[in-house]
């Protein structure tokens, strides 16, 4: 099993502040990520989904990368997106991230063309690897079906394994269904799977994953901790409040419902601007959301001083 991965780690999948113009907003991107740290994440994932990746181009996540190191991060708590629809702009942004130190890769498969064979999957990877040329990489397999309509396979993941054993390293599951998860755990038990949904923390620790790779983590750092560290009883407490903030900021497009909330927490209505084809929620849909997820103290522990006034 590669050993430069915690055994039980919580990496935020980083939201990107955006200025009035849409561009990353790099002293509150810096900001944002040295506070997660901070409060108790083991590393970041800038420019997954949560971070609204592929809807940057790649100079703009080169730069973004560049002002996260800036901050003085250290390159081992970073899990860079380096996902793209073209291999040539994934190869140049794995390339640039290497160059810079940062050894972890988080990649989607390419994700415009369907009903991909599991050979077609492993040639996609292969040419990447194989571009960007590196024998430092450390690869996490993005598995997010429900938005990319390309599913990673257990075939495919095993003919990269077997490849490129030392260079994959992870699978993060995105899907929600912690069935599914325990298996890739079961199946590929020499490499870290990491879940997406942070209410499996604890089932996927105990299973003997990884960790997750989460976009609450923004929101609710240091209740993620909690989790991440409880013991079963209390694991079991800590995961219905959990549960309901994620429901509700994924009932409806996630990456706005999430910036609401981080622009009424951090008090910085900056956080509401997103990326296109996304807008910022309304105020009466924000109002809504908050009335939602305030007063089961979920929120609260990170933010004890802000919404309970707001949601009345």
């Amino acid at each position: 099993m590669p050993d430069d991965f915690p055994t039980r780690g919580l990496f935020c999948a980083l939201s990107t502040p955006l200025d009035g113009d849409g561009r990353i907003h790099g002293d509150a991107f810096r900001a944002h990520a040295a506070r997660l740290l901070a409060e108790g994440c083991d590393g970041i994932a800038p420019f997954g989904t949560t971070g609204e990746g592929p809807s940057f181009s790649a100079a703009e996540r080169k730069a973004g990368l560049e002002a996260l190191l800036q901050q003085g991060i250290a390159t081992s708590r970073i899990v860079a997106g380096a996902g793209a629809a073209a291999a040539s702009d994934a190869i140049d942004l794995g390339r640039h991230a290497l160059s810079l130190g940062v050894t972890r890769l988080l990649m989607l498969p390419p994700f415009y063309f369907k009903d991909l064979t599991d050979e077609e999957l492993y040639g996609a990877y292969a040419r990447i690897i194989d571009g960007i040329g590196d024998a430092r990489l450390r690869l996490v397999l993005y598995h997010i079906p429900q938005v990319t309509q390309v599913p990673l396979t257990q075939g495919a993941i095993a003919r990269l394994r077997a490849g490129y054993k030392t260079i994959v390293a992870g699978i993060k599951d995105s899907t929600g269904d912690i069935d599914h998860t325990l298996r890739l755990i079961r199946r590929f038990p020499d490499i870290r799977v990491f879940c997406g949904a942070e209410q499996h923390l604890p089932a996927v620790l105990q299973a003997g994953g990884a960790g997750t790779i989460c976009g609450l983590a923004n929101l609710i750092p240091r209740r993620m901790r909690r989790l991440r560290d409880a013991k079963p009883d209390e694991a079991q407490a800590l995961v219905p409040g959990i549960a309901m903030l994620a429901g509700a900021v994924c009932d409806g497009p996630f990456v706005p419902r999430l910036k609401a909330l981080l622009a009424v927490t951090a008090g910085d209505d900056w956080w509401r601007n997103a990326c296109p084809p996304y807008l910022p929620l309304s105020a009466a849909e924000t109002s809504a959301l908050l009335r939602r997820v305030t007063g089961a103290g979920v929120l609260e522990e990170d933010w004890p001083s802000l919404l309970q006034p707001a949601a009345q």
